[in-house]
């Protein structure tokens, strides 16, 4: 059962998702980071604790951070650790992809949004995307383009199953 575990590991399981990016950014850009994360943390992760729903990333002194994401400890976590559930995490990229990210965030005002956390070996990494924000009316017209392409699967199933 232990080499199962593993398994999905080495495949690039997603660990956490934000659904909601999506939703209320255009992303632009996708980086791949690596977080700096404490033991505990780690634990907690392949106990499924993330959620990064409510996370972003900021620029801070020449480094990126991951800020609001939240990964709550497990009751066993020992007792000289003191856990801080919603602490900044440091991302790991190369200094040409963070002068790269600084240059779009100051110059052209666009966001740093995490979108996926996931196992790459067994490492943890999280996806990064430059996002600019979307506005009430672009939000209308992605939710009907999704119904519209919902309801031409539906059509073209009925149509497949009657011929």
């Amino acid at each position: 059962m232990a080499k199962q575990a593993g398994k999905d590991k080495a495949n690039g399981a997603t660990i956490a998702l934000n659904k909601r990016a999506r939703h209320e950014y255009h992303l632009e850009e996708r980086f791949e980071a690596g977080a700096a994360l404490q033991g505990w943390e780690l634990k907690a992760i392949r106990a499924g604790r993330a959620n990064i729903g409510e996370s972003y990333a900021v620029v801070l002194h020449g480094e990126i951070f991951l800020v609001g994401a939240q990964i709550t400890p497990l009751i066993s976590t020992s007792s000289h650790v003191v856990p801080e559930s919603r602490r900044s995490r440091k991302l790991l990229l190369h200094r040409r992809e963070i002068d790269q990210l600084i240059g779009k965030v100051e110059r052209d005002g666009y966001t740093l949004v995490p979108t996926a956390l996931y196992w790459k070996g067994n490492k943890v990494k999280a996806e990064i995307a430059l996002a600019k924000g979307k506005q009430k009316h672009d939000k209308r017209d992605t939710e009907r383009e999704r119904d519209w392409n919902r309801e031409k699967q539906r059509v073209l199933r009925r149509h497949n199953k009657d011929a």
